[in-house]
This record gives structure tokens, C-alpha cells and sequence, in this order.
């Protein structure tokens, strides 16, 4: 979600803080700030809108110096969109300066006790409350430094939080926690740099300490101290960042979005590399291995997610029913969590994220945990939350997505869990005929995809056709009704255009009178189990003056007579076509934003990572 970079070295880092921020500009924010230290005393700047805001602020004043510092970026949750209430907070006593991501769901009784105590509040957020209490409690005459007052303050909240911490009467000192919200530290030469996100980190140093919750770590140029809230010393373990700068930078695509839709045919080949053999019809998946006896004897897995996450987790459900011939269920996560489920003896949870931090993700997994399902995760980032909650799983591998839209993650997690499906299938009841039939035809989808997206501009006039209309329906059926979600969602996403995605013959059944003259809808209309049942739908469409898009098999030349523009993709089994019929919606998705002239990679009012409720 918000963005969290911050030094303490050698040298001036105004200009690091603030390369740091722009890297972390995907994650979704309102306003930037940044503080730092100049000769005992900390400066602060913020402003409401994009770093560059921040940037002009701090030529106009100016600029700041020294080389200890921090900087963020804030999606607004307590308080609204103001200066004030934009990162970094100040206590009122003792030169203490906090940026936070998360939520500290009992500050209004902090607050309240802290007003009691004489406190001046300024602004509207419960950061601020975090701020005057580590203030109230830093008494370094009696032996309670910044760092000991950090662990007293975060003994006494509730919530999510990733905070870093300084204080001007100790100007070398960082004191940065954890819980529920990502934090790491890069390990430099006599440097260290704070960050919600290794992409801030990477062009510096490609060495880190993922902090785990409930630690806490103190850091000056000589060196760092890790810790928990209780001041239990901790062995942190160093490791290599898994990303490489190439990866996070645009590469001579106009946007984000628009690179990572063009990268998914090396994102899939990258995320099939090793795990399976077409020949002999075997799916190898490390992550898997060590429990493959007790995944046969599964009798129930429910998927879950979020978003995007959830409409692969969707077809999943489909996939794992189909082929491994398994009941599942994929349920939103921030609905499991809070009811009251159901886990039978030998069930399975799949946990599907991209960044592995999806806070409801998270929780409903750790339900389910308790509970006594099996916690497995399909996750792009490794190390993540979630993924170090789960008893097994499988990554990605389809690098970093820094588009708020998620593309290449989504064909990567229904990639991921059609080979978990294969996997299963194999070895339940599936001949090794038909399996090997299947990976043959898998390990072909990025060259299918590669064909589609040949056809970019083709798509872009489609969707210039209709860019004004302001109310869309996507449809679909079976496996492709997901997909028809995951089309309506992006095109909202980053166009910002209403669009509705429902099974096909759900229509019938209310939305059908929403359909107006020249109302664009978008059938999934592939060959399979239900394409007769579709032309029947798009007819009815077409019968009150709809215009319909349809993405159908290349070789149907008699869709034409039923559709106003057809985008054709290549003939694969159906349990495979999601992976291709979803790249034309990516597509028109991103040339609807482009053509509004919107920020593609920037989307209002969204977060790449949704680290709190």
C-alpha cells in the first residue's frame, strides 16, 4: 500500500529518499512528505498529490541536507487528503518524527489518554497518536532511548504496522518495526535502507533483512540491532533481493501496464521452466513435493483472494473440479475471515496473492490454519507474508508487476494452478495420455499469446470504437465466466468506465435491462462446452441494440454474422483459454485508459498491495 523508504549513512540522501519514493509510486497514494536530519534538528516537508509535488516543494524551499532521513507516501485512511494529515508525524515534546503504514485500530483511546496528558493534536490520523506516544514514553535520563520507546509504544497498540522511527536527540538513529505490514532493510557499506518494497532498495545494495512482526531493528552507520517488541534479541538472516533493477524499470514501453501485458509470454515460460514434462506426462512442483502423499488424499480445497486474485482463484475451482476431480470452492477472502467456516477433515486452503500481503489473504489463511486445513499459497513474491504462513506452496516466477492493474501476475497464478491441478490429476486419476496432452498443449500458450499480441493495434481501434460509452457488459461461461469479471475489472480499474462482469446466461435475469442502443458488450465467445449457449446469448444482446465485442477461436467465421468486431485467439483445450481470451481484455483495458487519458499505472483511489482493511 503506502510507500516507506528511509537512510542513515554517510552521505546526503535527499536525492536517494526521493529516487526510493518515485519506485514505490505504483503501490497507490495522496500525498508525500519526507523528513531529515540537519544538524540536530529534523525539517519536514509534505504536500498533498504526486512526488513531484513533493519535488517542487522542496526546490522552493530550498531542497534539505544531511544523511539521515525518511520519506513516504500515503494512501489516506484516517483523516482526509490534507498537508496535515500527510506523512511524516511529529510528537509535540521530544523531537520524535514517525512515518506508518497500516492502521492502529485503538488509537482513538490512545488519543483520548494522550489528551489527557496535555498533547496538542494537528492532525486527523491515528499515526500521529503513535507518534505522541512513543514521545510520552522516550526518557533517555532513565534509561528508555528511542529504541526502547518504539518497543513500549508497540506493546500497547493494536493494529498493522510498518513504521520507521527518528528522534533529533539522537541524530544518527533509525529505529524501524514490523507487523503486519512489509518492511525490509538493505545492507549497504556503512549504510542501511529502509523500505516497504525492495525496488526502492535494489539500485543501492541487492542485500536485505526481511523484518518478521513483532521485530524491531535499530540502525546507525556502525551498525543495526534487531529485535522483538519485548527486546528479545533476534539473529535476522541477510539475503538477495530476488528482483534486478532491468526488472522495474520501463524499458522503452509507454507504461507499466503496457510492459508487463508484452512480457507475459516470457512471465509464463519463466514460471513453466522445470516443472513439467510434456513427454512423460509428469508435473514437477518443488514446493509440493514434501506433502504430495497428503495432497491425494484431499477432499475439499477452497481457494481465496482478492481482486484479481480471487478471479484466478475462480478458475482454479474450475480447473482442480475438472481435471484432479476434487470439489473446491473459491470464496473472497474478507468474507471467509469473518464467518464462521466450515473445514472439514482433509481440506486444503489456497491462498492466491501477488504480493503475499493481502491483509484479508492473510488472515483468512491463518483461520483456516487454526481451524485445521493444510495452508497452501500460490504467491509472486518471495518471502512475503503469506507465503512464510503457509505449509507449501508455489511461486510465480513471473518477476515484479508494478502496474497497479495486474496482468502478468493474473496469467501467472491460472498458469500456477493449472499445474498444481495437473499435479493432482496425475496423481489421482488421470492417464498419463491425456496429461501429456495437456502440458504439451501448456507449454504452448506463450507462443499462442505471442500471436494475440500481434494483434495490439487491432485491438486499439476495436476499443476506440467504443471508448465514450460509459457502461459496459463483459460475459462469459464456465471457465471464461471468471475471465469475464477479470475484464470488467480491469477496464474499471484504469478507465474508469462502469462495466459489469457476470455468466452469460445470468443476464437474463435483470441486467439484461440495462442494455441500451450501442451498449458495448464483451462476450467470451471461444469454442467449447458452451458455445451454442453463448450465440444464444449474444443474440439476445444484438435483439435490443447492443453492439457486441467477441473474443472467439480463430477459424470462426460465423460469429462474424453476430458480432459488430471479433479478436481472435488461438484453438487451445478449454481449461487452458483463460490464459489467452483474458490478453485482448488487458489490452483494450489499457488503450481505454490511454485514449481517456488517464494514468494507467497510476489509477485513482488504488493500491497495489491492500495491506490493511
Amino acid at each position: 500500500m503506502c510507500g516507506i523508504v528511509a537512510y542513515v549513512g554517510n552521505k546526503p540522501c535527499q536525492s536517494l529518499l526521493l529516487e526510493g519514493l518515485k519506485r514505490l509510486e505504483y503501490r497507490g497514494y495522496d500525498s508525500a512528505g519526507i523528513a531529515m536530519m540537519e544538524n540536530g534538528r529534523i525539517k519536514v516537508v509534505k504536500t498533498i498529490g504526486r512526488v513531484m509535488n513533493l519535488e517542487d516543494k522542496l526546490e522552493e524551499t530550498g531542497g534539505l541536507t544531511g544523511s539521515l532521513g525518511m520519506c513516504h507516501t500515503r494512501w489516506a485512511t484516517h483523516g482526509g487528503v490534507t498537508d496535515a494529515n500527510a506523512h511524516p508525524h511529529t510528537d509535540d515534546k521530544n523531537g520524535i518524527c514517525i512515518i506508518h503504514n497500516g492502521i492502529i485500530e485503538n488509537y482513538a483511546t490512545l488519543k483520548t489518554l494522550l489528551e489527557e496528558k496535555g498533547h496538542v493534536f494537528r492532525s486527523q490520523t491515528d499515526t500521529e497518536v503513535l507518534a505522541m506516544l512513543i514521545g510520552e514514553l522516550y526518557s533517555p535520563g532513565e534509561g528508555v532511548d528511542l529504541e526502547a520507546a518504539v518497543q513500549a509504544a508497540l506493546r500497547e497498540v493494536t493494529g498493522a504496522y510498518g513504521i520507521v522511527v527518528m528522534c533529533e536527540k539522537e541524530p544518527d538513529v533509525l529505529v524501524a518495526a514490523r507487523k503486519g505490514s512489509p518492511l525490509m532493510v538493505g545492507v549497504g557499506q556503512g549504510e542501511y535502507i529502509v523500505a516497504s518494497d525492495g525496488a526502492a532498495i535494489i539500485s543501492h545494495t541487492s542485500q536485505a533483512i526481511t523484518l518478521e512482526d513483532y521485530q524491531v531493528v535499530r540502525l546507525t552507520p556502525k551498525g543495526f540491532r534487531t529485535s522483538t517488541i519485548h527486546n528479545v534479541p533476534v539473529t535476522p538472516r541477510v539475503q538477495q533481493l530476488e528482483i534486478e533493477l532491468e526488472e522495474i524499470e520501463l524499458g522503452g514501453y509507454s507504461h507499466f501496464m503496457q510492459k508487463e501485458i508484452f512480457e507475459q509470454p516470457k512471465a509464463l515460460r519463466n514460471s513453466f521452466r522445470g516443472r513439467f514434462n510434456p513427454s512423460d506426462g509428469k508435473v514437477v512442483l518443488g514446493g509440493l513435493e514434501s506433502i504430495s502423499r497428503e495432497l491425494v488424499k484431499l477432499k475439499r480445497v477452497t481457494l481465496m483472494g482478492q481482486g484479481t486474485a480471487l478471479h484466478a482463484a475462480m478458475i482454479g475451482e474450475y480447473l482442480l473440479e475438472d481435471l484432479a476431480k476434487l470439489p473446491s470452492r473459491a470464496q473472497f477472502a474478507s468474507e471467509f475471515r469473518y464467518r464462521n467456516p466450515i473445514i472439514e477433515e482433509s481440506t486444503a486452503v489456497i491462498a492466491v496473492s501477488q504480493s503475499g500481503e493481502t491483509a484479508d489473504t492473510l488472515a483468512a489463511l491463518q483461520e483456516a490454519k487454526e481451524r485445521g486445513a493444510m495452508a497452501l499459497g500460490v504467491i509472486n513474491v518471495v518471502g512475503s507474508s503469506i507465503a512464510r504462513e503457509t505449509d507449501a506452496g508455489v511461486y510465480l516466477r513471473v518477476g515484479p508487476e508494478i502496474g497497479v492493474a495486474s496482468t502478468k501476475a493474473f496469467t501467472g497464478q491460472v498458469a500456477v494452478l493449472t499445474m498444481i491441478a495437473l499435479f493432482l490429476a496425475r496423481r489421482r486419476m488421470m492417464g498419463v495420455g491425456e496429461c501429456s496432452d495437456l502440458l504439451t498443449q501448456l507449454a504452448n500458450i506463450p507462443d499462442k499469446m505471442e500471436q494475440i499480441l500481434a494483434n495490439d493495434d487491432r485491438i486499439r481501434k476495436v476499443t476506440e470504437k467504443y471508448v465514450d460509452r460509459e457502461n459496459w457488459l463483459f460475459l462469459g461461461r464456465g471457465y471464461n465466466y471468471p475471465t469475464a469479471l477479470e475484464g470488467a475489472l480491469k477496464i474499471k480499474e484504469i478507465s474508469y468506465i462502469h462495466a459489469e462482469g457476470m455468466p452469460a446466461a445470468e443476464m437474463k435475469h435483470g441486467p439484461i435491462a440495462l442494455i441500451n442502443e450501442g451498449m458495448p458488450a464483451v462476450f467470451i465467445a471461444n469454442k467449447g462446452r458452451q458455445y451454442e449457449k453463448v450465440m444464444s446469448n449474444i443474440q439476445e444482446v444484438r435483439a435490443r441494440g447492443g453492439h457486441v465485442i467477441a473474443v472467439a477461436t480463430e477459424g470462426d467465421e460465423a460469429i462474424k454474422r453476430y458480432a459488430e468486431d471479433v479478436l481472435y485467439v488461438p484453438d487451445v483445450p478449454e481449461c487452458l483459454s483463460p490464459m489467452l481470451t483474458v490478453v485482448p481484455l488487458q489490452i483494450m483495458a489499457y488503450h481505454a485508459a490511454v485514449l481517456r487519458g488517464h494514468d494507467v499505472d497510476k489509477p485513482r483511489n488504488l493500491a497495489k498491495s491492500v495491506t490493511v482493511e
